[in-house]
């Protein structure tokens, strides 16, 4: 029988118009994904000023400088609600890769934060 379970990836933002590049392993029994959800420390920084390119099992699920602002998730939202649905994608060799970028704007100042990857996935 399979079941759901979340993981949360973390990437520190150190750097204003940085670039930032983690691959994470998924454990062994997880088949596939199926959401995906960004959060913040700081939102505000994450919504106006990060793009990303995110990959599972070395398949482009969002393109390289998908605006973060898309995949986050209001409090208005209920919480079963909040993952972006990608479907079911297999989990294959359990590594995810996001490729942040931290862009300027004149609507906020930068200050280092944290951006959290989320992922549901399905387990065996």
């Amino acid at each position: 029988m399979s079941k759901l379970i979340k993981k949360r990836f973390d990437i520190a933002v150190t750097q204003a118009n940085g670039s930032f590049s983690k691959t994470f392993d998924l454990d062994k029994n997880i088949t596939h994904v199926k959401g995906v959800l960004l959060s913040s420390d700081k939102d505000d920084l994450l919504y106006f000023r990060g793009t990303q390119k995110i990959e599972i099992n070395k398949e482009e699920v969002f393109p390289e400088n998908f605006e973060s602002k898309l995949l986050l998730s209001g409090i208005g939202v209920a919480p079963n609600q909040r993952y972006y649905d990608i479907g079911s994608v297999p989990a294959g060799n359990g590594t995810v890769k996001i490729e942040y970028k931290d862009n300027p704007d004149g609507r906020t100042q930068y200050a280092p934060y944290r951006v959290s990857l989320y992922l549901l996935c399905q387990a065996d």
